[in-house]
């Protein structure tokens, strides 16, 4: 029986509020393969129609300027959807990453990510549970479980759903 389909879920943003109008500026997804390696990856660069925060700079080094020539949500939706489509998604603090995709599906009428997906793990509670009292950031996982994030120099959607993974097939070999 094949088993649901996996994939390790990032985004990078203008700020931390989708509800005051910040937008979505990366998306990265890796799938987890069945034997816990990465697979398959999608990422894309988004023209987020308005100034990134400096604040959300200093965090993944992206400017309005390198990312005015990118393509809109929109014109990138039905590949992301596609790529997703049916699998259960894995984010480290979904509620984030899930608010800021549900404003840019509403935006286009198209729901929510969850009318596409199985089913969403968030290994931010996951790591909470299995690891009580103990700090549960992507880096400090990441050095928790010995995985090598040296690549990660600034936040990216894509490094970070890499590392995601192997954080995550960390996390499941306590539970």
């Amino acid at each position: 029986m094949l088993q649901n389909r996996l994939i390790a879920l990032d985004t990078e943003t203008t700020g931390l509020y989708p509800k005051y109008g910040d937008r979505l500026i990366s998306i990265g997804c890796v799938e987890i393969q069945q034997n816990g390696e990465p697979g398959r990856t999608y990422h894309q660069l988004l023209n987020p129609d308005r100034p990134v925060s400096i604040g959300a700079q200093r965090v993944h080094g992206y400017s309005w300027e390198m990312l005015k020539d990118e393509p809109r949500f929109a014109e990138i939706a039905d590949e992301f959807l596609d790529f997703v489509g049916g699998a259960t998604l894995v984010i480290h603090n979904a509620r984030f990453d899930t608010g800021f995709l549900n404003a840019e599906l509403k935006k286009i009428d198209r729901g929510s990510i969850s009318d596409y997906c199985s089913g969403i793990l968030d290994t931010l509670a996951l790591a909470r549970r299995l690891r009580p009292g103990q700090p549960a950031s992507l880096d400090a996982l990441c050095k928790a479980f010995s995985i090598d994030s040296s690549a990660r120099v600034k936040h990216g959607a894509l490094i970070d759903s890499l590392l995601l993974v192997r954080v995550y097939n960390a996390l499941t070999k306590l539970s």
